[in-house]
């Protein structure tokens, strides 16, 4: 009778699991060794007791709206209280064409993030991923404007109206790391950024970057606006951004901050790397001084070995670190926020702050002992 008891409550338990939780990590969950380190918390809890101030300093990690209701979300939020939405806000979701809204996977980030008051920056920025209809070459400048208009406005109004919502990135990727507008290519099927085709002002800026910030402000007046660009510290790529920016800032449009996507890869010198960070840390510096918040919108850091070694690890965790402490040095300058792009690994990838199968890493360790002793010292091994 026992037997068939547990099986009774087993079948209960697996049909309570509706297919919408993509519960794909196994039947129970498993034993997380917290292994802190030197820290006996986590990041949230770190920065409450070291006293960061909470309306200035932020660091979280992005989510994909498929790990919600899964053992990703429990990590996540046992760990951090600020995130992003991985990819489910941009237009080649959300709008891919006319006619078509596809709201669903934002709508349940927004509920997760209200639900476990969860502050939040929303990556919809227009940009080069962008949806198969917008890159085909018959498009019409005024087709892509129609488009992008509809899809700002209604994103704006959407996040307005969610006070854990704190900031948005309007625009993304814009510029090559040359220093040139990133436009379109042929065919649909490339990394392009067919919004250039909308057309250039009489100043020489694309149309569609005046246009979204405008669109921005008028309809999401409660949110920070991001200019977000990608990249390593190429000199004449950030010239030709700051110059967009102070810009745009002369002409009347709101920008608030300044965002870096820093995908970070062992085999490119860049957090390692003491030229690098010199100029990352004259970048913040700038961005301060121009009244504006700097933000890591984005953070991995790439080993391209499978399984990775202890040293490739090592090396990981203090490519992490070092981009941290450089925010903890600015910190009483103006807002800075931290924000890995992911949380856990996948197979034969090892990007991320946990393994696959969600043991804490070098990484995230590593993180916790820098803002627990607020470290600044950088550790420079390229």
């Amino acid at each position: 009778m026992r037997s068939y008891l547990n099986i009774f409550i087993f079948i209960l338990l697996v049909s309570s699991c509706s297919e919408e939780e993509e519960i794909t990590y196994g039947v129970s969950e498993p034993e997380i060794n917290p292994n802190t380190g030197s820290s006996d918390n986590y990041v949230k809890d770190i920065l409450k007791e070291k006293n960061y101030d909470i309306n200035k300093f932020f660091v979280g990690a992005a989510l994909n709206t498929n790990q919600l209701n899964t053992y990703v979300e429990n990590i996540f939020l046992k760990e951090f209280n600020y995130s992003t939405v991985e990819n489910s806000a941009k237009q080649t979701i959300v709008h891919p064409e006319p006619g078509v809204w596809k709201w669903d996977r934002l709508d349940s980030y927004l509920g997760f993030i209200e639900r476990n008051d969860i502050t939040s920056r929303i990556h919809g920025p227009v940009g080069p991923q962008s949806s198969k209809w917008a890159k085909n070459d018959s498009r019409t400048g005024q087709e892509l404007m129609e488009n992008m208009s509809e899809y700002m406005t209604e994103l704006a109004k959407k996040i307005n109206l969610i006070n854990s919502v704190k900031w948005m990135d309007v625009v993304n990727e814009t510029i090559t790391t040359s220093g040139q507008w990133h436009g379109e290519r042929e065919g649909d099927d490339k990394w392009e950024n067919p919004w250039k085709q909308i057309g250039m002002n009489e100043d020489g800026v694309p149309l569609y970057i005046c246009k979204a910030f405008e669109l921005a402000d008028e309809n999401a007046k409660n949110v920070k606006l991001i200019f977000n660009q990608h990249g390593g510290m190429e000199v004449a790529m950030w010239n030709k951004v700051k110059e967009t920016v102070l810009y745009l800032i002369e002409k009347g449009y709101r920008v608030d901050g300044l965002g870096w996507q820093g995908h970070l890869r062992d085999d490119k010198k860049l957090s390692l790397n003491k030229n690098s960070l010199e100029y990352l840390s004259s970048l913040i510096d700038w961005t301060h001084q121009n009244g504006l918040e700097f933000h890591v919108t984005e953070i991995d850091y790439a080993i391209n070995e499978d399984p990775p070694t202890t040293n490739s690890l090592y090396r990981q965790s203090h490519g992490y670190a070092n981009i941290l402490k450089l925010l903890i040095s600015k910190k009483d300058n103006g807002v800075v926020t931290y924000s890995s792009w992911g949380v856990t690994d996948k197979t034969n990838e090892h990007k991320f702050l946990f393994t696959e199968d969600f043991q804490p890493k070098p990484a995230i360790l590593k993180i916790r002992e820098t803002l627990d002793s607020e470290s600044m010292d950088l550790v420079y091994l390229d």
